[in-house]
């Protein structure tokens, strides 16, 4: 009579085209928080926990390609169709400020010391704005070999991460000389790179493989064939002993980091997934599909009673506190929400 327990997820609506990147702040004293990227142009931020709707940033006018929480979760930042990047009160929702560029910005990112925010795109130019002279001109860094599609820091903000939409491999730049000083070699473009939460890992799908380096000696760790093309792979952050990924093939797997071997997968979404992550806790992780929805899944076995019932109260109560005020939907456009919070 012993069945195996079927996931049941946190289903997250309210966006009306694919989810293309999704974003865990890491935990704050008011717990931790889920920014959504999505083709209908409007970034939504959610309690990372429980996967409640708390806000919908008004402003972009085209496709919306990433997004990004400071460490505090105070501010958002985002990349858009409309050649724009822009900084968010993420308390308020209102606009900061909005960084013109002259093409599709694909990718965004903060520094660990929240004072700068990377952008890359189409242009091919990774730009470093100062976010306490937001009318500063950037600082341009050199040219990249193509179209940028990923970003991230490293090294305590010493070095920048960044993966082409054409072409394969990772660059590391140096931030004095500008210059690239690592490639990581990939045989397809890298379409997802993430920096381990202790800084030891950098995880990268492309392809057919997901591929796990060492973030300071930059030597191939592991090395994993997929059962189909993989968009997405995040790590575990606690253990570190397993890891997620999500491909064209719908379905959103669980791995042993040491043997690569399935340990779980998850069936649900109805189109391909374009991105997974970790929550900080490592308690779960969200995907997000072409099908518009964000799903949350517990990594190890649950009792659906007291995940359902006592956790997101409290939490739901803080958040509610911390986001009083949110301006939401400033053109009177409603979202779904998952619940009637």
């Amino acid at each position: 009579m012993e069945k195996k327990k079927v996931a049941t997820p946190l289903v997250c609506h309210g966006h009306s085209r694919p989810v293309v990147d999704l974003f865990y702040s890491p935990i704050t004293p008011d717990g931790f928080f889920l920014i959504s990227a999505s083709k209908d142009s409007h970034p939504m931020l959610r309690n990372g926990e429980t996967g409640d709707w708390i806000g919908t940033f008004e402003g972009h006018k085209g496709a919306v390609w990433s997004s990004c929480l400071d460490n505090n979760a105070l501010r958002a930042a985002s990349a858009s169709a409309d050649f724009s990047a822009k900084l968010w009160d993420a308390l308020t929702g209102d606009v900061l400020h909005s960084f013109e560029h002259k093409h599709i910005v694909r990718a965004c990112a903060f520094s660990q010391d929240t004072k700068s925010l990377i952008t890359g795109g189409f242009e091919k130019i990774l730009r470093v704005f100062n976010l306490n002279r937001l009318d500063a001109p950037p600082t341009e860094i050199d040219k990249s070999p193509g179209s940028i599609r990923t970003l991230a820091w490293l090294h305590g903000d010493q070095t920048i991460l960044s993966s082409c939409t054409d072409i394969g491999g990772v660059r590391l730049w140096d931030m004095r000389s500008g210059k690239i000083v690592q490639t990581l070699e990939t045989k397809s473009p890298v379409t997802s790179a993430e920096v381990s939460q202790d800084g030891r890992y950098i995880t990268t799908a492309d392809g057919s493989t997901v591929k796990f380096w060492d973030a300071n000696h930059f030597g191939l760790v592991k090395s994993y064939d997929m059962p189909c093309n993989i968009e997405s792979a995040s790590l575990e952050p606690k253990s570190g002993n397993k890891f997620v990924a999500g491909g064209e093939d719908m379905w959103v797997r669980l791995f042993d980091f040491h043997t690569g071997e399935e340990i779980g997968c998850n069936k649900g979404h109805h189109g391909p997934v374009h991105c997974v992550r970790f929550a900080p806790t490592g308690e779960s992780y969200a995907s997000g599909s072409e099908d518009g929805t964000i799903r949350i899944w517990q990594t190890g076995p649950v009792n659906p009673e007291e995940n359902n019932e006592s956790k997101p109260k409290q939490s739901v109560d803080e958040v509610t506190r911390k986001i009083e005020g949110f301006h939401i939907n400033k053109e009177g456009k409603t979202a779904e929400k998952p619940s009637d919070a």
